[in-house]
């Protein structure tokens, strides 16, 4: 064998070690030249020893070491290099510029010297600041939520489920994420008589054998949607339960003494103002005035007012007034006692 076909036989292996100091996946023109040179074995070889070697650097023992000791490095760096100067101090914002981006750097309040407004006159300017944001929000955001505007749909037989919400206007309230969920059983399509009939057993007082009505309501989450969404997974689940044909409850009777139905009064039919009745009393009227008409004339209508002024006038001449006794005042001057 002559030297160059040495040569020859000896550039695969540099080829190799060439590779394997490169990076997993990718290849300079150079090493991709070394690739090519190598048979089908040493490539194999290549990308089997290329492949533990990859996996041995990005496993987490590694790069945890690896992390640490870069973390010690940057320690050791930050203690070496000295700080020209030290970070600025954070300036709180002031009560002018509190909530709000303080472009002209107004700092911190002055301290206090006793000629500041009382805690009221502050609460008094935040409900005016109040006011004029919902002004604002009323002037130049609400004309456009117009465009988004829908019509009133009333709910199909698909959406049986009714929610009810409550807001207090951007107060903040304990009630506020509280929903309310109200159904009638027979709007449920999916259940049969006796499946119904499970249901209004499982529900318990929350049914209303009145109206047909179950009404249920929760507020142990934060927000209305969670509180929402458990409602409706807990239909699910009665609705799963009431289909169940294991235990149909037949033995237990239907109990509705929770319900205590309220008395209702029926206006009288005799009380009601129908178009016979207000035609009955518009001619009543009209005959009382004809006869005031007549009993005036007459001089036989008594006027109530002109009669109490005639009784007070005699009344007053009747009783005559009380004397008076001159009796000794202050500073000997005299003065007047009723008797």
């Amino acid at each position: 064998m002559s030297k160059e076909d040495d040569e020859d036989d000896a550039r695969p292996s540099e080829g190799l070690e060439t590779l394997r100091s490169s990076s997993h996946g990718i290849l300079d023109p150079q090493a991709r030249q070394q690739y090519d040179l190598l048979s089908p074995e040493e490539r194999a070889q290549y990308q089997k020893e290329e492949q533990a070697a990859y996996e041995h650097l990005n496993s987490p023992a590694v790069e945890s070491e690896m992390q640490g000791l870069v973390n010690q490095a940057v320690y050791d760096i930050s203690k070496e290099t000295p700080r020209d100067r030290e970070p600025p101090e954070r300036i709180r914002p002031g009560l002018m510029a509190m909530g709000e981006v303080d472009e002209q750097g107004s700092g911190e309040d002055d301290e206090f010297d006793g000629d500041d407004i009382t805690s009221i006159a502050h609460g008094e300017l935040e409900q005016h600041r109040e006011i004029r944001d919902y002004a604002r929000i009323s002037a130049w955001e609400m004309p456009m939520l117009s465009k988004l505007a829908k019509p009133f749909v009333l709910p199909s037989a698909e959406k049986p489920l009714r929610f009810r919400y409550t807001t207090y206007m951007g107060e903040t309230h304990a009630a506020a994420n509280k929903v309310v969920l109200e159904f009638c059983t027979r709007d449920l399509p999916e259940l049969t008589e006796a499946q119904r009939i499970k249901l209004v057993k499982l529900v318990g007082v929350r049914y209303n054998p009145e109206k047909d009505l179950v009404k249920m309501s929760c507020e142990m989450f934060e927000t209305q949607a969670q509180n929402k969404r458990y409602l409706g997974d807990l239909v699910d689940t009665l609705m799963a339960e009431a289909k169940d044909p294991t235990d149909m409850f037949e033995d237990v009777p239907l109990d509705f003494r929770h319900h205590k139905p309220k008395p209702k009064f029926e206006f009288p039919e005799k009380w009601k103002l129908t178009k016979q009745r207000k035609e009955q009393l518009a001619a009543n009227w009209r005959q009382r005035a004809l006869k005031d008409q007549e009993r005036e004339e007459a001089g036989q209508l008594i006027d109530g007012p002109k009669v109490i002024e005639q009784v007070l006038e005699a009344m007053s001449m009747r009783v005559p007034a009380p004397p008076t006794v001159p009796t000794p005042g202050a500073r000997g001057r005299p003065r007047q006692l009723a008797r």
